[in-house]
């Protein structure tokens, strides 16, 4: 098989621009006036079109000679036809009969229509189970009683625990813990309840202890049956320890307090017990147990962060109501619990008071007044400012809200002055509101040391750049770098082993300072914080349905995200908090950040809404709290029908059922579909695991450059970040097998987490598992030799990804530079975009092929494509979208989905079409 890439890079810039993407439709050339020129007759304007237009033909006509030529001998086909038709041999073979324990049968007989019944064969066996069942329940229930009084027993000897008495003073001190009573009393009178209460008052530890304790108390404990839901695997396994600790036990191993969350569990009893676990395995669970009969009380913690998972099963448990011994109780950490009475027909609420000392606000004019600051670099304010400060007023075109900001900040201006220096309120004036200032942020935590009370400093920054970047201004001082100081970025990005210091008290003399993001707002709590210092930014995704793509960019905080800062500091002593905005900007700030439902891709939710049976895909939306927008349910479905998810009446679709039931979202499933069908499952599941959860590497700050070139050296000239995190666990197998310290070194050696790659290593056995029951392989295990006959073969891994990513696809497009030869990359909707700078592509200047495929598209300073592989044109001939067979001048052509075009004999678009994947 041969393949000719190129006949010659061009240099024209394509019809149509940025934007605009790639056009199939042809120009009519437009005769001219000689010799190159325009027609005598134009004018102007014209003339300029005129060449506007043949240089668009120019460019399409190089375009058209560069394109990829599809060859292939006689004996290739034959290989083909049979190789494809052993695939479908395999897979018809594997085809479960009905009685097979298989997801796609189990459905099929759940929603088959029934046989008429016969009455006369039914009903006697009918009553000989249920008598069966009558006698099996009456020895239950004594049981249950026998059970009660275990239960009980075991309550009132713990109270006299040494243990359990230390803990219990600490519980009494607990703001929730004075409510006990009142708290109990609208629980038992009430389904549902709601409860808010700021951060550190208790409620997340005590009220499910105060619910099981009353029920063993009264002789009911073995119908008692807690989950507690948290947003965050961390949080769930931290509150359940705590838990466990303040009933003196140890977490899980069949006492009654345990956790579970993705592929990790530490499980309490099965009776009169409390399980803190993940939004996401409650939604599991809905699969198999519609009505959550196991569960007696149902509390969905930390509702006010909004996340999609816990809107989903807010709106789930409405019609779970029905069932009239399930109790419900909804936790927040802010005062908005109003909304969610509401939500819930007007529900009964209650509030508990926070548990922190005073806490003193300064905003940017206090600061930029204490410090006497005045930014260094003031080119790049805002040219609004600049009108105002030269008389002229002009509205931007921005939000609403930036339109009030820019209409009030003269008057602003005007009631800061007798109140303010002169110099503050002009410092004011130079601000750049788009960015957050390091070097205020520099000189503020020197003035903390300097003059303000001990205690560690928290900052809080919306990303990486931020935090690096303060990082080493910091460092570059000299006062930073002595001994009397601890500097802790805490990032995802960041090593593990780094971020336990975040919760050790320093020695007597040094000081810590935390630089974070959002993560340190509920997830974590830092002790000994005095100072917090808050950026005002934080980073947010949002979905854009008319472009189709997903933007992240820093956003304002909201006045909740403020008062949870704000509560980070006081926690042992009066402290401090720093607010990085001015009072202006402080009146416009939303009241909480926007739901994440209505700022994200749906196709993943979709799926759950159909394998879960709850009705119509938009009719189960509309329910939601706060419904995302028509257009983007439209999209998801549209999305999924091009997937071959969902069919035309909006039902599940074989595949469509075996994508829902993986934990990922459809493109990975997919992936992992043609992994097991491809017998190249291992490196297929190592890759879906990475694009699920996250890549292995981390960025210790300072060290970039060399955990860039270690990157750069594990991709192996695959041209593919997919290839690099395989070779990258591969590696890490091979030194684990070696023992403990062969595998330290590989990790410290080329910068990976090697919590990641077990993570990794565990979900591979997951995905197998889901496999294994669906009849798609023969065993468990991720390597078994079967599944695994091609799994050398990296062509064929990387047509597997082009088939799970498919149309994530972007064109490769040569730039000649004279400092360094690049390459340009365009998408059909976007036109040019960028491959992200950690991508090991970002500086490749020499492709085999002219097609990426990608996992994300995601705007920010620019859009950028992350998780980019090279695939070849047959990637994307047999796995791609619709293929049309064209006759273009003296070529035969196979263009995909109007605008992946190939050069090819017109026999071999014939053969490839009727066997694609």
């Amino acid at each position: 098989m041969s393949h000719e890439q190129r006949r010659g890079w061009g240099r024209g810039r394509g019809r149509g621009g940025r934007g605009r993407g790639f056009s199939s439709h042809g120009e009519s050339e437009c005769p001219g006036g000689g010799r190159g020129k325009p027609p005598p007759h134009l004018k102007g304007r014209e003339i300029g079109l005129w060449y506007a237009r043949r240089q668009g033909q120019t460019c399409k006509d190089k375009e058209r000679m560069e394109r990829a030529v599809v060859r292939m001998d006689e004996s290739r086909e034959e290989h083909i036809t049979r190789l494809l038709n052993a695939v479908q041999t395999t897979n018809n073979n594997a085809k479960r009969t009905p009685d097979d324990d298989s997801w796609w049968s189990m459905d099929n007989d759940r929603d088959s229509p029934s046989p008429p019944p016969r009455q006369t064969a039914v009903k006697p066996k009918a009553s000989v189970e249920q008598l069966s069942k009558s006698i099996c329940q009456e020895k239950q229930n004594d049981t249950i009683s026998d059970l009660d009084q275990q239960l009980k027993q075991e309550l009132l000897k713990k109270r006299t625990d040494f243990r359990y008495l230390e803990m219990q003073r600490f519980r009494e001190k607990l703001p929730s813990y004075s409510m006990k009573e009142e708290i109990m009393e609208v629980i038992n009178s009430s389904q549902v309840t709601v409860i808010s209460g700021e951060t550190g008052c208790g409620k997340t530890t005590q009220v499910t202890q105060f619910i099981l304790d009353d029920w063993i108390t009264k002789n009911k404990g073995s119908t008692c049956n807690i989950v507690c839901t948290q947003p965050r695997r961390i949080s769930a396994i931290s509150v359940a320890e705590r838990v466990a600790a303040e009933r003196a036990e140890l977490c899980g191993r069949g006492n009654s307090t345990g956790y579970q969350i993705r592929l990790e569990s530490q499980l309490p009893r099965k009776q009169g017990s409390i399980l803190y676990c993940t939004t996401g395995i409650v939604l599991q669970w809905l699969q198999s147990d519609q009505n959550l009969d196991n569960i007696s009380h149902l509390v969905i913690d930390e509702i006010h962060e909004r996340n999609l998972q816990s809107d989903v099963l807010m709106a789930i448990v409405k019609d779970l109501l029905l069932r009239r011994d399930l109790k419900v109780i909804l936790m927040s950490a802010t005062l908005n619990a109003e909304k969610f009475s509401q939500y819930f027909n007007g529900c009964p609420m209650l509030h508990i008071p926070g548990f922190t000392y005073p806490v003193k606000e300064y905003l940017l004019e206090d600061i930029m007044e204490m410090l006497r600051y005045f930014p260094k670099d003031t080119d790049k304010r805002p040219k609004w400012k600049r009108r105002f400060m030269q008389g002229r007023i002009d509205r931007p075109e921005k939000e609403e809200k930036e339109a009030l900001y820019v209409e009030h900040w003269p008057e602003f201006v005007r009631r800061l002055q007798g109140r303010y220096s002169a110099s503050t309120i002009e410092a004011l004036e130079l601000v750049d509101d788009e960015k957050v200032d390091l070097e205020l942020i520099v000189e503020l935590i020197r003035h903390i040391v300097l003059k303000g009370e001990d205690g560690a400093i928290l900052v809080f920054l919306p990303g990486w750049d931020n935090i690096s970047t303060l990082h080493d201004l910091l460092m570059a001082q000299v006062m930073f770098k002595s001994d009397r100081f601890i500097i802790i970025p805490l990032h995802s990005l960041m090593p593990t082993v780094n971020q336990t210091q975040v919760f050790k008290r320093p020695p007597p003399g040094v000081r810590k300072i935390v630089i974070a993001t959002n993560i340190a707002e509920t997830s974590i709590t830092i002790d000994d914080v005095v100072h917090v210092i808050d950026g005002g930014k934080i980073k947010e995704t949002h979905y854009d349905t008319q472009n189709n793509i997903s933007t992240m960019t820093a956003e304002w905080v909201s006045h909740a995200n403020a008062k949870q800062r704000k509560g980070r500091a006081g926690r042992v002593q009066p402290g401090y908090c720093y607010h990085l905005y001015n009072s202006l900007r402080d009146s416009l700030l939303n009241d909480y950040q926007l739901p994440e439902i209505v700022r994200t891709p749906l196709e993943e939710l979709c799926l759950q809404i159909k394998i879960l049976k709850l009705g119509g895909i938009a009719a189960f939306l509309i329910k939601l709290m706060d419904p995302p927008s028509r257009e983007a349910i439209r999209l998801a479905i549209s999305h999924l029908m091009e997937l071959n998810a969902l069919d035309r009446r909006e039902e599940l679709t074989p595949l469509g059922v075996h994508l829902a039931r993986l934990p990922v979202e459809p493109h990975i499933g997919k992936m992992i579909l043609f992994g097991a069908l491809f017998c190249c499952l291992d490196p297929v599941l190592t890759i879906a695991g990475s694009l699920s959860f996250k890549d292995p590497f981390i960025i210790p700050l300072g060290k970039e450059k060399i955990a860039d070139a270690r990157r750069k050296e594990l991709s192996k000239n695959t041209k593919s970040d997919h290839l690099t995190v395989l070779n990258a666990f591969l590696g890490w197998e091979e030194a684990k097998w070696h023992g403990a310290r062969m595998e330290r070194d590989y990790c410290w050696e080329n910068f990976l987490s090697s919590n990641t790659l077990k993570m990794l290593s565990n979900m591979k056995e997951q995905f197998a598992e889901h496999l294994l029951g669906a009849g798609f392989v023969s065993s468990r295990n991720p390597k078994d030799p079967k599944s695994n006959i091609n799994s050398g073969n990296e062509k064929l891994i990387k047509a597997v990804i082009c088939a799970g990513l498919y149309p994530k696809v972007a064109k490769i497009r040569p730039s000649f530079s004279k400092k360094r030869q690049m390459v340009k990359v365009y998408t059909k909707s976007d036109g040019k975009v960028s491959i992200h700078p950690k991508s090991v592509n970002v500086e490749e200047g020499e492709f085999h092929y002219s097609w990426l495929v990608y996992h994300l598209k995601m705007k920010t300073t620019s859009i950028y494509l992350y998780d980019c592989t090279e695939v070849s044109p047959y990637s994307l001939l047999f796995f791609g979208g619709e293929i049309s067979i064209n006759k273009d001048k003296d070529q035969d052509t196979i263009a995909v989905d109007e605008w992946i075009v190939f050069q090819s004999p017109a026999r071999i678009a014939h053969l490839v079409k009727p066997y694609r994947v």
